[in-house]
């Protein structure tokens, strides 16, 4: 298993976050799928290959802020789901 990132942005509510990972399986989910998303981000900006083209990687980073902005939604309102965009 790989040690956590340290530049990770959720690293100091990791309490709430295992909480609602119990509570509910979609915020597993969608925090499983953040850490994928921002793993794989750290892992092409720092890697050597100078072919990977700007549209993915604005494409990763535009999917890694949206998940961002899911678990800021959940963990504001820790005990419910964040209400859909009406």
């Amino acid at each position: 298993m790989n040690p956590p990132r340290k530049y990770r942005k959720f690293t100091p509510q990791q309490k709430k976050i295992e909480d609602l990972e119990k509570q509910s399986p979609l915020f597993k989910r969608i925090y499983s799928e953040y850490e994928l998303m921002s793993d794989e981000l750290w892992d092409l900006e720092n890697s050597d290959v100078t072919n990977i083209p700007d549209d993915f990687l604005n494409a990763v980073k535009l999917q890694t802020e949206y998940l961002e902005e899911e678990i800021d939604d959940w963990l504001i309102n820790k005990n419910s789901a964040p209400q859909p965009n009406t």
